[in-house]
């Protein structure tokens, strides 16, 4: 990621509104594969601009998705410290 966009993204102020999906692959630090099958599998939502198709993710649409996936893990380790017999 470019250092101006990646130094924007971690003071949370103003940058740029739509990132590239290696913005976002080197945001979370997945493979391009990964970041093309989040999209894909509509995990991640993303618009396609442009003849040639290329896919542009909201910032602000990123930041829900890593909050909805600290959600999920949240209530995934929140399940695994209830012993069985509690459950």
């Amino acid at each position: 990621m470019a250092e101006g966009v990646e130094r924007r993204l971690t003071q949370g102020g103003s940058g740029p509104r739509f990132l590239t999906r290696k913005d976002v692959q080197e945001e979370l630090q997945i493979s391009a594969s990964q970041a093309l099958a989040l999209v894909r599998s509509g995990e991640l939502r993303a618009i396609q601009i442009g003849g040639r198709g290329q896919w542009r993710i909201e910032r602000v649409v990123l930041e829900e998705f890593i909050a909805e996936a600290y959600r999920r893990a949240a209530g995934r380790a929140g399940a695994a410290d209830v012993p069985e017999g509690d459950a």
